[in-house]
């Protein structure tokens, strides 16, 4: 596989499978009707509380399956304090505090640094094991191409809030490497990956990302021009990186493509060498979002 050379053809790695989620039905029965006075307060409480047209809400019958959606909803759009969960979901606040910790303990929740309820790295886990996210199903054999042609720890980023999590990775076996494992958190301030997930944002998101970052709008400007990033002890002392943006079939930047390793070995302008090795990377798998969508 050459995805780097002006003739060589890449093919298409994609393999779509189906995969079928069975998901228990609750209990009815004794054990499940002991519950404290206190929690059917809760609960009961909760229904009053609950606001928003019945028609924008899904109803699937199990009550509680449709409360922890909406506490996943939520969170869809960024961090969430336990307060701020309470007024998205309209949740009494004792239920959406025992439905995230719930979520929590399963990791389809986790917490940033600041004590935020955040989506977990359980959803990356699960999409890798049903190849049902075309990138990831796609991205295994590109990540291990730029890991042989570059001798470099090769990874996936998506933004999630004010923060990226890696959602695909391979890693060097021997010798000096960056090592992030996949459901890693990383910053948004620093690093490669982070100015390709910013620099394509509308305006007032990019401005608010800017804020406390090692990057600057002029830095931003000549990603956005050259195609390409790299940091040189931006995020870590002594690890540099390259990255390159990954498209959905709209055109819209929802991923990074990178490679770290040691500024030793990689050198003060990692850009040159590498670039177009993680760029050809990023092209490709955009390449086959936009085939998957159209069903070629």
């Amino acid at each position: 596989m050459n995805i780097s050379g002006s003739n060589g053809e890449i093919y298409d790695p994609i393999d779509p499978t189906v995969y079928y989620l069975h998901m228990e039905s609750l209990s009815t029965g004794p054990q499940a009707t002991r519950v404290s006075n206190a929690s059917q307060a809760t609960d009961t409480a909760d229904q009053n509380l609950e606001h928003g047209s019945d028609h924008d809400e899904i109803h699937s019958g199990v009550g509680v399956l449709d409360k922890a959606v909406k506490i996943l909803d939520a969170l869809e759009n960024g961090p969430s304090t336990l307060g701020q969960l309470v007024a998205a979901t309209g949740l009494a606040r004792p239920t959406a505090h025992r439905l995230a910790i719930a979520l929590e303990r399963h990791r389809f929740v986790l917490r940033d640094q600041h004590g935020r309820f955040i989506l977990g790295s359980r959803f990356a886990e699960l999409a890798t094991a049903a190849g049902e996210d075309k990138l990831l199903t796609a991205a295994g054999p590109i990540l291990q191409t730029l890991l042989d042609r570059t001798g470099e720890s090769a990874q996936i980023y998506r933004r999630q809030g004010d923060q990226r999590v890696c959602i695909a990775a391979v890693e060097r076996t021997s010798g000096l490497h960056d090592s992030i494992p996949v459901g890693a958190m990383l910053s948004m301030k620093a690093g490669s990956a982070a100015q390709i997930l910013v620099a394509w944002e509308d305006s007032e998101r990019l401005h608010q990302s800017l804020r406390h970052a090692k990057f600057t709008t002029a830095t931003l400007a000549a990603v956005r021009r050259r195609g390409w990033a790299d940091s040189v002890n931006e995020r870590e002392e002594g690890v540099c990186s390259v990255s390159a943006p990954i498209r959905n079939s709209s055109g819209q930047v929802i991923a990074a493509i990178s490679i770290s390793g040691p500024s030793g070995r990689m050198s003060s302008t990692p850009g040159r060498r590498y670039a177009p090795y993680v760029m050809a990377g990023g092209k490709y798998l955009s390449d086959a979002l936009m085939k998957a969508s159209t069903g070629r």
